[in-house]
């Protein structure tokens, strides 16, 4: 169980400092350090903050409860994978001509090792305590 809670709270922290950094600094994340369009909705962006900030706390629920509720891991696996997948392409195939994708593969390498670690912890935590 011990994999699956610390990759549980790695991944939390990550996702709550970019949630948080969404939420209070919207346009410089988005258009500064992302390098985005100017026209892209701050309250989208704060929204997505806010959503990475619930996750992480429902991370953090789910690594304090690992002992029994281990498998509940699957859900954040599958955003893991999901947001890796987008986040991948987008840096590969997404970007405008001369856009830097430096902050874009930053992120997509984060995305792939929490998610690689919440898989390896699913692995470990079956391994300790199958399910029935």
């Amino acid at each position: 169980m011990r994999a699956i809670r610390r990759a549980l709270y790695l991944a939390s922290g990550a996702w709550a400092l970019v949630g948080l950094a969404l939420l209070l600094v919207p346009g410089f994340v988005v258009g500064t350090v992302l390098d985005q369009p100017g026209g892209t909705s701050q309250a989208l962006a704060r929204l997505l903050g806010l959503d990475m900030i619930g996750l992480a706390m429902f991370m953090v629920l789910v690594g304090h409860r690992a002992q029994e509720l281990w498998w509940w891991s699957w859900a954040f696996a599958l955003v893991g994978v999901g947001t890796s997948a987008v986040l991948v392409l987008n840096a590969a195939f997404g970007l405008e001509p001369g856009q830097s994708g430096t902050w874009w593969w930053l992120g997509a390498a984060l995305a792939v090792v929490l998610t690689l670690a919440i898989l390896y912890g699913l692995f470990a935590a079956s391994q300790e305590q199958p399910l029935p």
